[in-house]
């Protein structure tokens, strides 16, 4: 049962890389980042990892994803502008 699960979030993490590779949209793309980066922090609790899961969680997801929102709204105010 606990393979199936690890297999699962393997797979999510995957698919949210390939989803933010493949994004059209720098929005989409940061999404698809912080849906990889939370599946990586779980696939951490799952292996009974929980300082590295919630490290990831915070940084991984929480803070990359913010830095990458601000900087995406950033630069596309800027492109506005003639």
């Amino acid at each position: 049962m606990v393979i199936v699960a690890r297999l699962m979030v393997m797979l999510a993490m995957i698919v949210a890389a390939i989803a933010a590779v493949r994004a059209r949209s720098l929005v989409n793309a940061a999404i698809a980042l912080a849906l990889g980066n939370s599946s990586l922090a779980l696939l951490f609790f799952l292996l009974h990892a929980p300082y590295a899961g919630s490290v990831q969680l915070s940084v991984g997801a929480g803070v990359m994803s913010a830095l990458f929102l601000v900087a995406i709204s950033l630069t596309e105010s800027m492109r506005e502008v003639p």
